[in-house]
């Protein structure tokens, strides 16, 4: 059985569209231990991912993914020329996992305010005070409505 995941990206850093242009991706970058956790340990191929657009006009659901590579170190974490170098990880011992993801659907856009204004919802990390976990994870029933909401059956 697949488990049900929420990953958030900035739009211009790396939106769904270029997913879909590229077919699959590394999600490197993540530097929150609980995040790494995540993908480290609970995060297996096959799992679904809503692809979260923030720190946009509005913030929103963009589309739907599927893990197809589970966690592996970060290789950008121990590359000093890289945004997301870290000194304290190496290929020794590395500190952060990455996992890659690949395309499924595209969506009519799930606001955050579509979100918050469903009461179906409301246990989604995403809508709780203090959350802002990049990768968090979302329930079968969760995932269901927000793609009922984005025209996905």
């Amino acid at each position: 059985m697949p488990r049900y995941w929420l990953m958030k990206s900035e739009p211009d850093v790396y939106p769904f569209s270029q997913l879909v242009a590229d077919g699959s991706t590394h999600w490197d970058g993540v530097r929150n231990y609980q995040a790494r956790n995540i993908m480290r340990d609970d995060m297996k191929v096959g799992d679904m991912v809503l692809f979260y657009h923030s720190n946009t006009k509005p913030p929103h659901v963009a589309g739907i993914a599927r893990v197809c590579r589970e966690g592996y170190p970060d290789h950008t974490s121990w590359d000093p020329n890289s945004k997301y170098f870290d000194e304290k990880s190496s290929p020794d011992n590395p500190r952060w996992i990455m996992v890659d993801i690949e395309p499924v659907q595209e969506m009519d856009m799930v606001s955050l305010a579509d979100v918050k204004a469903n009461s179906a919802l409301d246990d989604m990390p995403l809508v709780q005070r203090g959350q802002r976990l990049s990768v968090q994870p979302v329930s079968k029933q969760q995932y269901d409505e927000i793609c009922r909401m984005g025209g996905v059956s």
